[in-house]
C-alpha cells in the first residue's frame, strides 16, 4: 500500500468476529496533555451493560470541542464501570465502547458504541453509558454471498469552528451504537458508516453518510444493486511482467478502513460502492522484480454515479510523458527547474518510482548548453543567466525490453523565458496516445488499430497551431506520418511480435514546439 494512504487509513486494531478482542474506539487528533488549572470540574462516567450491571470491558474518550480542548482516554479500571476525569470548562464530544459476550460467555461477540455529541461540562456532572439504549447497525450488499470483513463508523462534530471525531471499528457485523445526551446545533454533527464485504473478484465497500444535531440510534440499510456505482481496479503486466499488485480502494474524505487486497496480473478486481460517500482513493503497488524498488500509482477523488462504471488500468503501456495539475517545468528568478512525468502508464497515472535504467535532461539557452543531469528521468535542475533567451529542454529515458512497455522515451521542448519574480510555469505540453489493448498490454497482429490522441500543457484547449503524428514498425529506421482524423489516428498492426514506435510533432500558437518520440509504444501478438 502506497506510504500516505497508509498513513491515512486509520491504524486501529480490528476487533475480529469469533474471538475475545474488544471492539476500539480512537480520537483522530493528537490533543496537548492537559495541564490542571481553574476552573475544572468532576466529570463521573457510569457503564451499563445491557443487563443494567457494571460493565468490563469498556473504553470511553472524552475530547475537548474548543482550542487547545484536553483528550482524555479512559479504560475498564475496575469492576464498578466507573470512572471519573478532571476536565476545564467547556463543550466535548464523548463515545463510548462497550464489549460483551464472545467465547466461552455462552453469546456472540458484540460491541456496543454510544456517543454523546454535546456534553456541556460547566458544573460536576455524571454521564451514564447504558448498552440498553443502542439499536443493532444492519447494512448489506446486495450480494447475499458476499463476506463481511470489516467496518468502521465515524462522527465528527463542529462547535465554534472547532472540529472533533472519533471513531470505532469492527471486525463481526455485531455492532449496536446508540445517541446520548442532548441534541447538537444544526449541521453541528456528520456520521458515516464504512463496511468492507469481500467476494472473489472484488467485493463492496458501503458508506453511508448522515448529517443533523443527533448520532445514530442503530442503523438499517440494505442496498439494491441500481444504488451502487461499480469501479475497476486492472492491473496490467507491465515491466515487471506478471506478479501480484497490491491495490487499496476508500473514500477520499473522513479517516475509514477502506477495502485492500492482491490481484494476480494483469487483472481486474471489480468493487461496487455508495455514490453517497462522494469521491474515492484508489492506490496501487505494481509487481517487480525482487530487490527493485516498487512503483506506487494513485487516482484520487475519482467520482462515481449510481449505475455506472468507470474504470482505472494500472502499470500498463502506453507509458509516455504526462503533465499533472502540477507544473512540470517552473521558472523561479534565473533558476528553472524541470520534473516532467516521462514513463507515466497509459491512463496517466505517475510512479512513484518509475522502472528505468538510464535518463537524461539537458538545457541549451540560445544553443549554449547550460546544464545537463541524469537520475531520475525528466528531472533537472538549472541556473540560467539573467534576461530573456531562447531554450531548448531535452529528456531521455531508457529501459529494458519488457512485454507491452516502452523502451525508450525523449522529448524535447523550446520556449522562451525571461527572469521572473516568482515560481512561473513555463509553455511545455506533451502528447499522450491510448489505445486499446488487451489485458497483456497487446494489440492483435494485422489489424487496423484506433489510437487516441490528445494534448495536454500550453498547447490544449484549442492551442495547437500543429500537430502531426507519425508511426514506426522497424525501431526508428523509418517513419509513416498518420492521418490525424476526430482526434485519433490509425495504424495497421506489423507481424506478430513486432514493437510500434509513436512519435508527435507540435507547435502551439505561441510558437512553443514539442518533439516527442515513445520506442515500443506497444506489441503485436
Amino acid at each position: 500500500m502506497p506510504r500516505r494512504k497508509a498513513l491515512r487509513a486509520l491504524a486501529v486494531t480490528v476487533a475480529l468476529a469469533g474471538t475475545s478482542a474488544a471492539g476500539f474506539s480512537a480520537p483522530a487528533f493528537g490533543g496537548p496533555a492537559f495541564a490542571a488549572g481553574p476552573p475544572t470540574y468532576t466529570l463521573t462516567i457510569r457503564h451499563l451493560d445491557r443487563a443494567g450491571q457494571p460493565v468490563r470491558p469498556y473504553r470511553t474518550h472524552v475530547a475537548g470541542i474548543f482550542e487547545a480542548g484536553p483528550e482524555q482516554v479512559v479504560e475498564e479500571s475496575d469492576a464498578s464501570g466507573v470512572t471519573t476525569v478532571r476536565l476545564p470548562r467547556g463543550r466535548y464530544l464523548l463515545d463510548s465502547t462497550l464489549s460483551s459476550g464472545g467465547p466461552g460467555t455462552g453469546s456472540p461477540y458484540w460491541t456496543d458504541w454510544i456517543v454523546q455529541p454535546r456534553l456541556d461540562l460547566d458544573r460536576d456532572t455524571t454521564v451514564t453509558v447504558d448498552a440498553r439504549t443502542t439499536a443493532p447497525v444492519d447494512v448489506r450488499p446486495p450480494d447475499g454471498s458476499a463476506r463481511f470483513r470489516q467496518s468502521t463508523m465515524s462522527v465528527e462534530v463542529t462547535h465554534g469552528g472547532v472540529s472533533r471525531t472519533a471513531h470505532v471499528g469492527n471486525g463481526s457485523t455485531n455492532l449496536r451504537v446508540a445517541h446520548l445526551g442532548p441534541d447538537t446545533e444544526p449541521g453541528a454533527l456528520r456520521q458515516w458508516f464504512d463496511s468492507h464485504w469481500e467476494t472473489d473478484g472484488g467485493g463492496y465497500v458501503l458508506g453511508p453518510t448522515f448529517s443533523g444535531t443527533r448520532a445514530l440510534t442503530g442503523l438499517t440499510r440494505h442496498y439494491s444493486a441500481p444504488e451502487l456505482a461499480t469501479v475497476n481496479i486492472r492491473g496490467a503486466a507491465g515491466p515487471g511482467g506478471t506478479g501480484f499488485g497490491l491495490y487499496n480502494l476508500q473514500p477520499t474524505d473522513g479517516q475509514t478502513i477502506g477495502a485492500s487486497n492482491s490481484m494476480r496480473t494483469p487483472g481486474t478486481a471489480t468493487f461496487h460502492v455508495t455514490p453517497e460517500r462522494g469521491t474515492w482513493d484508489i492506490g496501487y503497488t505494481a509487481p517487480g522484480p525482487e530487490g527493485t524498488a516498487p512503483r506506487h500509482y494513485s487516482a484520487d477523488r475519482v467520482a462515481v454515479r449510481a449505475g455506472s462504471t468507470t474504470g482505472h488500468t494500472f502499470d500498463g503501456p502506453v507509458f509516455g510523458p504526462a503533465l499533472t495539475d502540477r507544473p512540470a517545468v517552473v521558472r523561479d528568478g534565473d533558476r528553472i527547474t524541470a520534473d516532467v512525468p516521462l514513463l507515466a502508464d497509459g491512463d496517466g497515472h505517475v510512479p512513484s518510482t518509475p522502472s528505468f535504467d538510464t535518463a537524461y535532461t539537458s538545457l541549451h539557452r540560445d544553443g549554449v548548453l547550460v546544464g545537463a543531469s541524469s537520475g531520475t528521468p525528466g528531472r533537472g535542475e538549472f541556473t540560467v543567466a539573467p534576461g530573456r533567451a531562447s531554450y531548448r529542454l531535452a529528456a531521455t529515458a531508457t529501459r529494458r525490453a519488457a512485454a507491452g512497455a516502452t523502451t525508450r522515451v525523449t522529448a524535447s521542448w523550446t520556449f522562451a523565458s525571461a527572469t521572473t519574480a516568482g515560481a512561473t510555469a513555463l509553455p511545455v505540453s506533451v502528447v499522450r496516445f491510448s489505445p486499446e489493448l488487451t489485458p497483456a498490454g497487446t494489440a492483435a497482429a494485422g489489424r487496423l488499430l484506433r489510437i487516441p490522441v490528445t494534448v495536454q500543457g500550453a498547447a490544449a484547449d484549442g492551442r495547437t497551431l500543429s500537430l502531426t503524428v507519425s508511426a514506426s514498425t522497424d525501431a526508428g529506421a523509418s517513419w509513416t506520418r498518420l492521418p490525424l482524423a476526430d482526434g485519433a489516428v490509425t495504424v495497421h498492426n506489423p507481424p506478430p511480435g513486432t514493437g510500434v514506435s509513436l512519435r508527435a510533432e507540435l507547435t502551439d500558437t505561441d510558437g512553443n514546439t514539442l518533439d516527442q518520440t515513445i520506442a515500443d509504444a506497444y506489441r503485436t501478438a
